[in-house]
């Protein structure tokens, strides 16, 4: 497909509608150059959401600049791991990585808060943050630092709590849990009892089988569906307070990216922002069926516990001030986060939440 053909197209959603605001250049050269970059994923092709995200974003690249500008695309494991793809990116090793930031907590915790921070924004909030209150100059400040810049490249909405061997009903059946999780979740979880376990999508389902952890926090229905947590984990908590949001990111090469001519740059944020929507679209089209199939195959579904959640937003607040007092970044970011997110709640609190929990009601009148 032609550049000028993708951005007729495009005008119908507001996906393409986000491109298409970015991209205001007459048609590439003839003589633009033609560039390769490779592309390290940090998912693998069984998570089809999660990877062809990438592939998209390949496809829009080439569609916008007439096949000058290629990426090719690789899953996790085949150039780099997961763990090691932001070094990857960092010492030239790959171009670009797509990734959640939160998996590189190691080098610095405000790399977790610019996918999900626990109590943190929802999915629209955090996309607001970034787009129009602040976020992104913040998130250009730090990733500077690590010789990279880096778009939105998608989102899986708020995410569920896990999949537990055994019922979870007060703080005290927490101690002693070994549970897979990232981020600063684990952390704060760490304060509770819970022995977190740093392991690659890849890993989790054996981790799980074996007895290695006893439970696990991935994405939602549709992606722990495919990986077969319930067969091993029956109770399915809900929500997952430590990520009420999760964005993924393209973290590109900040040498290479400069050297790219202003036309291919604008091709590679309209292509984050096409996939920064439709990864959103695709798992709120597909977690209800996956949610249903899941609850046909034995999965008993449970809210976490009042007690649970006061004890894990107390635990939460203790982690943030023991951060911040060392780290400054997480300190600016947490701050602008916090401030930004009480400000939406009192708009959400009038129209959404109120319109939400009606529709609710109206549909469990009606259905199951």
């Amino acid at each position: 497909m032609k550049r000028r053909q993708f951005l007729s197209a495009a005008t119908a959603g507001a996906a393409a509608a986000a491109a298409t605001s970015v991209i205001a250049k007459p048609a590439i050269a003839q003589n633009a150059p033609t560039i390769k970059w490779r592309l390290s994923s940090a998912f693998q092709p069984s998570l089809d959401i999660l990877w062809s995200a990438s592939e998209l974003f390949a496809k829009v690249v080439s569609d916008l600049t007439d096949g000058k500008f290629q990426i090719q695309t690789f899953p996790a494991g085949e150039i780099v791991g997961t763990a090691q793809a932001l070094d990857a990116a960092i010492n030239g090793t790959v171009e670009i990585i797509h990734t959640a930031s939160y998996y590189y907590v190691g080098k610095d915790p405000t790399f977790s808060l610019f996918t999900a921070q626990p109590f943190g924004l929802n999915t629209r909030q955090l996309n607001a943050w970034i787009l129009a209150g602040g976020g992104q100059e913040l998130a250009d400040n730090f990733f500077k630092k690590f010789g990279l810049v880096a778009f939105p490249g998608g989102n899986t909405g708020t995410q569920m709590g896990g999949w537990f061997r055994k019922e979870i009903k007060t703080v005290e059946d927490l101690k002693g849990l070994k549970m897979r999780i990232p981020g600063l979740g684990g952390e704060i979880l760490s304060k509770l009892g819970v022995l977190p376990q740093q392991i690659p999508p890849a890993d989790i389902y054996p981790s799980l089988e074996r007895g290695t952890i006893d439970a696990v926090e991935f994405v939602g229905p549709y992606d722990d569906e495919k990986l077969g947590f319930v067969k091993v984990a029956p109770f399915y908590y809900y929500p997952g307070w430590w990520e009420g949001s999760a964005g993924l990111h393209f973290m590109i090469n900040d040498k290479k990216f400069a050297e790219l001519p202003k036309t291919y740059q604008d091709a590679v944020k309209a292509a984050a922002a096409v996939v920064n929507q439709d990864m959103i679209a695709k798992y709120d089209a597909r977690n209800p069926g996956a949610l249903r199939r899941l609850l046909g195959s034995g999965a008993t579904l449970r809210a976490f516990s009042q007690e649970i959640m006061e004890a894990s937003y107390k635990a939460s607040q203790e982690v943030f001030a023991e951060i911040s007092a060392k780290n400054e970044d997480f300190k600016k970011v947490i701050e602008s986060t916090t401030a930004f997110r009480n400000e939406e709640y009192l708009w959400f609190q009038v129209a959404e939440y109120s319109y939400d929990n009606f529709m609710i009601r109206q549909r469990r009148t009606k259905s199951d």
